[in-house]
């Protein structure tokens, strides 16, 4: 483990495209744009600080949002900013801080403290607003998938409760109980079909089934509090049997979702997490479907985990079933990457290896792998 200091947080922002396959961050200086397979920096810009930059798939189009160190770089103010031209194709301004950025190619969301509004992403006309409860830190989700395109955001500020907003309909889809305690994660996967949620007591993380708004299960983090930074699902176009959970303890946690399904013998195992049965589970899952990582970085260090990519391998220990390999990119605010591969067998043994760390900050077009 590299020498992270918990106190020294470099990085402003984090944001993964919607397929996981590159990343941005910003400083104080500019913001970056990397490959997220080989590390490669595929774009800088050094005007200042950013509180937002995502996405929309590859690097070409980003929404960008100032720190609001600078005049020009106000807080208030979103830019669709072109990189291959270099200049901002539109902007939108607002009355108070522009605290999330969302999108896909049909629909642009950004939450404000208290109003999420929902814009055409190809025409920037305002399609909806939504009144929220206080959400000072932006919370929310985000399922890029236009046939099952949903937004949760919070919807208690003494409660874990979410709502969840169809975007493409444009009508609230559904609210979930999720917690006793306020809500400090949330993550919708690709497909729109599961969400994930965790309270800031960070004991117990909860995945439900959208469409029926049912609790398929819960899973126990740890026995004492602890703040959860981020959840990921496994992408869109592959098993999204794994989620995954990063904390202020320093550790990375896997929750396999697919194996707990084999063990409870349901007859769509074959389909992992896509197969989830609609019911109610009350019971926290066996720990055997938890594996951590601890001291992957140092305790109150924040970070921000993605499940890149999932895939079949052989498991020798046995002709029926087959082991699974999931590699997961891990991003600390003091600018390190960590890349490691997953494993798990059908005995529910994992191991973990780590497979790359360099220092984001460091790198350069000439140099994409400094340390």
């Amino acid at each position: 483990m590299s020498n992270q200091s918990s106190s020294s947080h470099s990085i402003l922002s984090v944001s993964f495209n919607q397929d996981n396959s590159g990343f941005a961050i910003s400083t104080k200086d500019s913001f970056k744009i990397f490959d997220s397979s080989t590390g490669r920096l595929c774009y800088e810009r050094a005007v200042g600080a950013f509180s937002i930059v995502e996405m929309l798939y590859s690097y070409s189009l980003l929404a960008i949002v100032g720190a609001g160190e600078q005049p020009s770089l106000s807080p208030r103010r979103l830019s669709l900013f072109n990189t291959t031209t270099g200049t901002a194709l539109r902007e939108l301004n607002f009355l108070t801080s522009i605290l999330a950025v969302r999108l896909n190619k049909e629909r642009l969301v950004v939450v404000l403290r208290e109003k999420t509004y929902i814009y055409d992403a190809n025409t920037l006309a305002i399609l909806d607003t939504i009144d929220t409860v206080p959400n000072s830190k932006g919370l929310c989700a985000f399922s890029p998938c236009l046939d099952a395109c949903f937004l949760a955001v919070p919807a208690s500020t003494t409660k874990g409760s979410v709502l969840v907003y169809n975007v493409m309909e444009l009508r609230s889809h559904c609210e979930i109980d999720a917690h006793r305690a306020p809500l400090a994660a949330i993550v919708l996967s690709s497909n729109g079909m599961y969400i994930a949620t965790a309270s800031e007591q960070g004991t117990i993380i909860r995945v439900f089934l959208v469409t029926e708004a049912t609790k398929s299960y819960s899973f126990r983090r740890g026995t004492y509090p602890s703040t959860i930074f981020s959840l990921s699902f496994g992408p869109l176009i592959q098993f999204q049997d794994i989620l995954v959970a990063t904390s202020s303890s320093g550790s990375v946690h896997v929750f396999s979702l697919g194996f707990a399904i084999n063990q409870r013998g349901s007859k769509r195992a074959s389909s992992l997490l896509g197969s989830i049965l609609p019911e109610s589970v009350n019971e926290v899952l066996d720990p055997a479907h938890h594996h951590v990582i601890h001291n992957a970085f140092p305790a109150g260090v924040k970070s921000y985990a993605v499940v890149r990519k999932v895939e079949k391998v052989p498991d020798s220990s046995s002709a029926k079933f087959v082991a699974y390999r999931a590699s997961i990119s891990i991003i600390t605010y003091t600018g390190f990457l960590q890349e490691y591969t997953f494993n798990i067998n059908n005995h529910c043994e994992s191991l973990w290896s780590l497979e790359r760390e360099f220092n984001l900050l460091a790198v350069t077009a000439d140099n994409t792998k400094s340390s």
